[in-house]
């Protein structure tokens, strides 16, 4: 549909392509959007014959994060937060393997979509970043992520900084698998169907038994570890900080600490 905010398609007979689609909003993560992504993954899991799944954005962004301005609104700021913890989990528990395909900027809650993927390729010119300090805010949902995935000493850098990263140093860090060049689609998508092809050579229960063990091998569950991480974003955001960085964001300004 022409107003969607995913829009779905196929790429062969076993991949879907989600696809966000808030191009001048960068793809912020508003709570419709995020919505319907949870009900596009939730619907690409039913169909058996699909075995891989790829996410990316429309416009010149992959996804620039939570949409504040919609998270300024009291009213909304539990529902957001409650959001990005299902969709990420979303994300994490699907059956399928999930691919982010990431240019323009992955930050915030947007890498955080990327983190959560089990696969990524990024554009040689991506930026990528976790500036949520910066507004004030605490990245607890992303950490989820990011303490199963990289050594501390680069979760410490990334969070406690916000200072943002290009691909080549994401790939030493081990956030993203793969780097393609800026401005060819034609690579982005040849990287894309080498982990279609891959999978498809696998057997479909083991794939998916094989995502579950991983995540059950660890002390704890991501799905645990989501519902500890928001109670501490929940109290972050409703800080004076936040609000605070949240509006100096949105008025083009410095923050006053």
């Amino acid at each position: 549909m022409k107003n969607s905010l995913i829009l779905a398609s196929h790429d062969g007979p076993s991949t879907t392509v989600l696809t966000l689609n808030r191009p001048d909003k960068r793809n912020a993560l508003s709570i419709a959007l995020m919505k319907e992504l949870c009900r596009a993954l939730e619907q690409a899991g039913r169909d058996k014959k699909q075995r891989v799944l790829v996410l990316r954005g429309a416009g010149p962004a992959f996804c620039a994060g939570l949409d504040l301005e919609e998270a300024s609104k009291p009213a909304k700021a539990d529902a957001g937060a409650r959001m990005v913890a299902r969709t990420l989990l979303a994300l994490h528990t699907c059956r399928l393997v999930t691919v982010a395909m990431v240019h323009g900027a992955a930050v915030a809650g947007g890498a955080g979509l990327m983190a959560a993927c089990d696969y990524v390729i990024a554009e040689d010119d991506t930026t990528i970043g976790f500036p949520e300090t910066r507004r004030g805010l605490v990245a607890a949902l992303v950490m989820t992520f990011l303490c199963r995935q990289l050594h501390e000493r680069d979760v410490r850098e990334l969070l406690l900084t916000g200072e943002p990263v290009t691909p080549q140093r994401a790939l030493a860090m081990g956030l993203i698998n793969r780097i393609v060049p800026a401005g060819n689609p034609t690579a982005a998508i040849i990287e894309m169907k080498k982990v279609s092809e891959s999978v498809a050579r696998c057997g479909p229960s083991a794939t998916a038994q094989t995502k579950r063990i991983l995540d059950g091998l660890r002390p704890s569950s991501v799905k645990r570890d989501l519902q500890m991480a928001l109670k501490h974003h929940l109290k972050a955001r409703h800080s004076k900080e936040a609000e605070e960085g949240i509006e100096a964001f949105l008025e083009g300004r410095k923050p006053q600490w």
